[in-house]
């Protein structure tokens, strides 16, 4: 077994590793760039090197500097994690060159499905279904259109050395094709370095299954059972499970034998996934093979019991497999949600920031927890927004899932938008707690994930007035006892008025709604009013920013954290965000920009899309700024004159820049 390893990666899974690696004594060797100088993963690692600059590109993707890194340490062997150079063959190649093992497949297996057109045809002359298409050389615009008409729409457009769905796009009708041909072809250059993509039909509800292999360099390999990633957005997996629901024993077989099958052809080593596009009948398509660990593996760990990162060192030290397929059972059912920093709202778009206050659930033998940050880190636009992946596990997958709804509901996160409502909402989803799934339900679903103008109810109004009398309370006492007379009457905060009721207002604002609660003192409680309700209220502070509430006689807990004039408050498994208004500062409404037209985060412009001087109409694509590895299009927020760009195709922008110079037409 290896003594020392280098984790070529970053994040939950840099962390995740070395979990493993401590568990089984091996010493762990972090590399990270300027901009992880402080990240966790550097943390927990025994040694650490900088290898670069915040950009990828000129760190974690440089393989001289990975390679000298793990030669500096004498780490005997790198794990690549996934994305990066996980599945990059002149890494693999590196590696065996200088005498390092490489943590994964053997070049030869990469190669051979590093790219998803190559593969398609290995599997076609291994007789494994293939969903209809073109995955050839030719690459000409109009060729690739021509394809696409003789296919029939609706197709996808995938990035033919793709993964974690970039350089992927539907489209629905041939008027489309070419722009969203360009718009693949421009992400996947920038993800992968190849632009070369493949056109097949999309399959009408199509479910999402793959096959957790192992291999090892005995010839021995078997198949760990399925996952269920047809929960998706932007072909992003959201929630992933395991086992799939429906699957009987036999269609388990069989997809599990193929996917060996299909190992066993390129001589697989390690861990890798096998991935099927499957129909509502029960016929299934090889869609492409992932030659890593996937982001997805805990579940498979939940219901075997196994550590499939201690597989892999044991394999990739030269062991063979620890079981045989007859030993392998699935017990129980798990799911996973990815919890992002991004605003489901604003068609999931990626947050930056601080983390000011990060809570999540207690980890036990139900609920687990891989994370890659801690309370105070930064998400960073740099790389994949994801702040951890939660994980449960029951008997059943209905007690899974009220698992996973209690989980999301004990999760707190403050200082940048996340998804954890939304995830909780889709969890709670009629269609998913039935199994009615397919990889649109997120779309079919849109009215009951993403309601409309919902607003706080009268108790998240009372929460923030009583979290604010609490602290006033709390601060005067703080102040009292440093004074020369804490019994003084001038430190209370309770109200007293000579021959009179006190009452005061606090002010709250919820987006463009504003609200009174009046406040009447009653000894240790108060009367609290919003909209004509009224309730008789009392708590108390205990734990760091939880309250024990009590209205009308009815106790519950809530979580409030203060940031600046932001109250974020926790609540009977919602979160709502108000901000405290001061009568005495309070400005009214800002001017400001609207409409879209500044950069909602760091990023480059890649394209310019509309004539500046030119007339145009409201939702008429104006730019596209490139961000966190995805493409977003700026868009005019009304009929109007597009006057000036601000920046030129190339441009790095600050979050909050002002793109465009844009004169909504007069009414």
């Amino acid at each position: 077994m290896f003594e020392k390893i280098l984790i070529a990666n970053r994040g939950e899974i840099a962390c995740r590793v070395i979990k493993t690696a401590r568990r089984m004594g091996i010493k762990t060797v972090a590399v990270y760039s300027e901009a992880d100088a402080n990240a966790r993963h550097v943390r927990l690692a025994d040694e650490a090197v900088l290898i670069g600059p915040a950009a990828a590109k000129e760190s974690y993707l440089v393989i001289d500097r990975i390679i000298a890194a793990a030669k500096q340490t004498g780490a005997q062997a790198i794990h690549p994690g996934y994305g990066f150079l996980s599945e990059n063959e002149d890494f693999c190649h590196a590696c065996e060159r200088e005498g390092i093992v490489f943590i994964g497949p053997p070049v030869s297996a990469i190669r051979a499905m590093g790219s998803k057109s190559e593969a398609k045809k290995l599997m076609e002359a291994a007789r494994v279904p293939l969903t209809p298409g073109y995955h050839g050389d030719n690459q000409e615009p109009a060729y690739l259109h021509e394809q696409a008409d003789k296919i029939g729409y609706p197709v996808l457009i995938k990035a033919a050395a793709g993964g974690g769905g970039k350089g992927m796009r539907l489209v629905e009708k041939s008027d489309d094709f070419i722009a969203a041909l360009a718009s693949c072809k421009r992400e996947a250059a920038s993800s992968f370095g190849d632009e070369h993509v493949l056109v097949e039909k999309y399959i009408t509800r199509p479910r999402h299954i793959e096959i957790q292999v192992f291999g090892d360099t005995h010839g021995n390999c078997v198949y760990l059972f399925e996952r269920d990633c047809s929960v998706q957005r932007r072909h992003q997996k959201v929630l992933e499970e395991a086992p799939a629901p429906g699957m009987t024993p036999e269609r388990r077989a069989a997809m599990g034998n193929a996917a060996v099958e299909a190992a066993k052809a390129v001589g697989y080593v390690g861990a890798g996934t096998v991935e099927f596009i499957a129909n509502q009948d029960g016929s299934f398509y090889f869609m492409e093979m992932n030659t890593r660990l996937q982001v997805e593996h805990p579940v498979t760990e939940m219901i075997t019991g196994l550590d499939l990162v201690e597989w892999q060192l044991r394999v990739a030290s030269g062991e063979s497999l620890p079981l045989v397929q007859e030993q392998l059972q699935i017990r129980g059912h798990a799911l996973e949600a990815r919890i992002y920093a991004e605003d489901p709202a604003k068609g999931f778009l990626p947050s930056t920031g601080k983390l000011l206050h990060l809570a999540p659930p207690a980890e036990n033998m139900h609920v687990r927890v891989d994370t890659g940050v801690e309370e105070g880190d930064e998400i960073s636009p740099f790389y994949d927004p994801m702040i951890a992946k939660l994980i449960v596990w029951d008997e059943n997958r209905d007690q899974a899932l009220a698992r996973m709804l209690q989980a999301l509901a004990d999760y707190r996160v403050v200082g940048v938008a996340n998804n954890i409502e939304f995830l909780s909402r889709l969890t709670n989803c009629p269609a998913f707690s039935s199994a009615d799934l397919d990889t649109g339900l997120i779309e079919r679903e849109k009215a009951y994930l993403f309601p409309e103008g919902e607003v706080p109810p009268a108790e998240v109004w009372f929460v923030a007035a009583l979290g604010e009398l609490l602290r006033e309370a709390a601060w005067a006492e703080e102040e009292a006892e440093r004074g020369n007379d804490p019994g003084s009457p001038w430190h209370a905060r309770d109200g007293w008025r000579l021959n009179a009721t006190a009452s005061r207002e606090l002010i709250f604002r919820f987006g463009e709604m504003q609200k009174s609660v009046t406040v009447a003192y009653r000894g240790d409680r108060y009367t609290l009013s919003v909209d004509g309700r009224s309730t008789v209220a009392r708590g108390r502070m205990y734990e760091r920013h939880r309250m024990r509430v009590e209205f009308d006689g009815t106790r519950m807990d809530s979580t409030v954290i203060v940031a600046g004039e932001k109250r974020h408050i926790f609540l009977d498994g919602r979160t709502w965000q108000l901000s405290n208004v001061d009568p005495l500062h309070h400005a009214g409404e800002g001017g400001g920009a609207e409409g879209g037209l500044l950069a909602p985060m760091p990023g480059k412009v890649i394209a310019l899309l509309a004539e500046a001087g030119t007339t145009v109409e409201k939702g008429a694509p104006l730019l596209i700024l490139e961000a966190m590895k995805m493409e977003h299009t700026i868009t005019a927020p009304a009929a109007g004159l597009l006057k000036a760009y601000r920046f030129a195709v190339g441009d790095q922008v600050s979050d909050g820049a002002e793109l465009v110079e844009f004169e909504p037409a007069k009414k």
